[in-house]
């Protein structure tokens, strides 16, 4: 017999549409099929909706998948794509009310003037309810100079930024190498690439300077949650309460920067772990989701079914879950179901 599910939203699950897909290829003719062919819930809907079939009811907030538009093709031509990519998630959010409760926008982020006005585009005009970046941006830091104008507009918005790391292949393991070796450059070098943004955005002034600022971390805030005593303890000396890059000395410790962010459950089930993230962020700022359909050699379902199962052993009440499944999703995002 199925299990009976209560409602979840997944609060951020990857895909390729097709009209995208064909437009990145053409962009990026190496790409062709390597990034997405072994994944077919990436692009192909009906595998998609047999999987979350099987954990109903359950609803996806979409964004993009694979990889950062700004790796693949100019800022103007990565602008274009990020524009098409936009669109078909909002086609498949409207023809698929049932599946897909709403979409996060896709950026240009090496053209702030294009990456600003699709923002706008997408928030405005398309109904997406908040922006997906990647860390690091083109290999630069999110806080960098250039970005403040989008916290700015999504402070204004008050609609979540969603971060997902991208490090890459070619960011080797040790400075006497070319490459990582055995994916570690993924395996641990993305919840760090996660914790390291995190960090900077506190210690650059950031989180000061915009206190209601609303991102999102995925793999449950990197390691911040288990090393919450060594930042404690690091960060005692006042040294890093200074006046920062932009202006704003913290005038909290750092620690409680740290716990201003959102974290998601996307570490593929773990109850301990899961703990430890609610123990630090609270029952408030952790939201369902699993890195659907990535990192999961059952292409999503394996990562659904250990991710419901640790959530479901965690010693937490039922509210708190609930808060978890759906309703930290419907107050951040604002969705409408």
């Amino acid at each position: 017999m199925r299990p009976v599910y209560q409602l979840k939203i997944d609060s951020y699950a990857h895909i390729v549409p097709p009209k995208y897909r064909e437009a990145l290829y053409k962009a990026a003719p190496e790409m062709h099929d390597r990034q997405v062919l072994p994944c077919p819930p990436l692009y192909d809907l009906d595998a998609r909706f047999r999987i979350m079939d099987r954990y109903e009811p359950l609803r996806q907030v979409l964004t993009l998948g694979r990889i950062p538009v700004e790796h693949v093709a100019s800022p103007k031509k990565a602008a274009e794509l990020a524009i098409r990519a936009n669109d078909e998630m909002a086609e498949l959010v409207m023809k698929y009310r049932d599946r897909f409760v709403a979409a996060l926008a896709t950026l240009s982020m090496t053209d702030m003037d294009a990456t600003l006005k699709e923002t706008d585009r997408c928030i405005q005009d398309l109904g997406f309810k908040g922006v997906y970046l990647h860390t690091p941006v083109d290999e630069k830091p999110l806080d960098s100079p250039e970005f403040l104008p989008l916290y700015e507009k999504m402070v204004e918005y008050d609609l979540p930024i969603v971060i997902h790391p991208m490090r890459k292949v070619d960011h080797p393991d040790y400075l006497t190498e070319k490459t990582s070796k055995y994916n570690i450059f993924s395996l641990f070098g993305w919840p760090y690439d996660t914790t390291t943004a995190m960090a900077r955005l506190v210690f650059s002034g950031i989180m000061e300077k915009y206190p209601t600022l609303k991102i999102v971390t995925h793999h449950c805030g990197g390691l911040v949650p288990f090393y919450a005593e060594r930042i404690r303890q690091f960060t005692q000396s006042g040294e890093l309460r200074r006046l920062g890059e932009y202006g704003q000395a913290l005038k909290k410790a750092a620690i409680d920067y740290f716990k201003l962010y959102y974290a998601d459950t996307a570490i593929y089930g773990n109850t301990p772990a899961l703990m430890c993230g609610y123990s630090f962020f609270g029952p408030d700022h952790i939201l369902f989701g699993i890195d659907f359909p990535l990192g999961d050699t059952e292409q999503g379902d394996r990562n659904y079914r250990q991710t419901i199962n640790a959530i479901e052993e965690m010693a937490i009440s039922d509210e708190d879950k609930k808060k978890i499944y759906e309703d930290n999703a419907r107050k951040l995002m604002r969705l409408p179901i």
